[in-house]
């Protein structure tokens, strides 16, 4: 008879598939639950002080360990020896026995550890249900987490080009009472994230949306690390600009357009607004075309249809008599026209253009506009040339709010920041 020459475990070991260990028996408990008790498959264990190898047993005992549910609810029991240390100059006379999958003082097999970290950082999953499921408590799959985060948060490690940098709020909107004023005052928790832009992974996570942490962070960073960095991407943000002056003085600031854009929005908003109170005495209703297609407005021209086209210049014509409205509209186009220039001739052209509109305009809104584009010329002039926006970012901004929606909130902090770098990590390599 041929017989196969690898080693051969029983059935029961095999289905268990705990590496090391074999299944030395298995019994039907109440509820479902199945009682499996393993036995190391090592005979022999290391004596932690002096080396020596030892198969005498000191004394054996039963350890109840948390692992993966094995086709459903398990309980595992280990049969742990306790072995005698055999050299006699060794002052440790005895030791327990550990493993790779159970290690020292642990109570979790390292499966159970990896699937944790799985379910949470690559599946997104909250870490109560994670908990829940595998029957372990909650700050045990927490504690996974936070050591896998700190395994890994080594910026320096990771050379950067392009780097972004934007703000989020980390937890809503909070009033506390001044202590010596005894007056309430708003507190709004923010954080900033640094992103590297050619990858979209999220590099680190501070407090507050101010130059000091920002800087602070870039300033712990290597000075190879910081050399490598050509192209800072922010929002139009003076906090921001400070702490990249003062941390990185050669790397160029590249201002978002998106922002620019939106700022030019705002503009156009604010004017329709303004334009309604002082011609109707209220604000605007659906009755009123530039209320009703307000939407419309803020589309690029070059996005509409023929219809959309035809429905724009109705709206101005009927809800526009002073023609403000359709002077901001114009100058908003004008500002996407001159962030979408191919070179800086070209843009500097659109420029003046722009000043132009903004003079026979001469409204209050499109001057403030105006000034902030010239205080920002620079940095414009650093996005047309190298093309780097804040879009991944954005998007890592975006994939941690939909973190703290399946969390439910977060209070504190470290623990989500290690959420923000794991889950990075795993969009990642995903």
């Amino acid at each position: 008879m041929i017989e196969p020459t690898c080693s051969q475990r029983d059935a029961a070991s095999v289905l268990f598939n705990l590496s090391g260990y074999c299944v030395v028996e298995a019994v039907d408990g109440p509820l479902g639950v199945r009682k499996v008790v393993v036995e190391s498959l090592d005979r022999e264990g290391a004596c932690p002080s002096c080396g020596v190898l030892t198969a005498r047993v000191h004394q054996r005992t039963v350890q109840r360990v948390r692992d993966v549910p094995v086709g459903g609810a398990v309980e595992v029991w280990w049969r742990k020896r306790r072995f005698a240390c055999v050299e006699s100059a060794c002052t440790r006379r005895t030791f327990a026995e550990h493993t790779r999958q159970v290690p020292t003082r642990a109570r979790c097999t390292a499966r159970l550890k990896v699937a944790v970290l799985e379910a949470v950082a690559w599946a997104g999953r909250a870490v109560l249900e994670v908990a829940s499921s595998f029957g372990v408590a909650w700050w045990t799959v927490q504690a996974v987490i936070n050591t896998a985060a700190a395994a890994m948060a080594n910026p320096n490690a990771r050379p950067v080009r392009h780097l972004g940098i934007d703000e989020h709020r980390y937890r809503r909107v909070r009033f506390f009472r001044d202590p010596d004023t005894v007056k309430w005052r708003r507190y709004e928790p923010w954080m900033t994230t640094m992103v590297d832009l050619d990858t979209g992974v999220v590099l680190g996570v501070v407090d507050g949306r101010g130059s000091a942490g920002v800087k602070a962070w870039l300033q712990a960073r290597s000075a190879a690390w910081l050399s490598g960095v050509q192209v800072v991407a922010i929002d139009p943000s003076a906090a921001f600009r400070k702490a990249i002056t003062d941390a990185l003085p050669h790397a160029a600031v590249s201002v978002d357009h998106f922002h620019l854009v939106q700022l030019a929005n705002q503009m156009l908003t604010t004017v329709r607004q303004r334009v309604s109170r002082d011609l109707k005495g209220r604000r605007g209703r659906t009755i009123d075309p530039s209320w009703a297609n307000r939407r419309l407005l803020l589309r690029g021209h070059d996005t509409l249809s023929a219809k959309g086209r035809a429905r724009l210049v109705k709206t101005l014509r009927q809800d526009d008599p002073t023609q403000e409205i359709g002077a901001a509209w114009g100058i908003k186009e004008q500002l996407r026209t001159l962030l979408a220039c191919g070179s800086l001739a070209d843009a500097h052209e659109e420029k003046m253009r722009l000043g132009y509109y903004v003079m026979v305009a001469d409204m209050a809104e499109t001057w403030r506009l105006w000034e902030t584009i010239n205080a920002w010329w620079t940095e414009i002039e650093v996005f047309l040339i190298t093309g780097v926006t804040n879009a991944r970012t954005e998007a890592a901004n975006t994939s941690i709010k939909q973190l703290k929606r399946t969390g439910r909130g977060y209070r504190n902090s470290e623990h989500y920041k290690a959420r923000i770098l794991l889950r990075s990590a795993a969009r990642r390599a995903a």
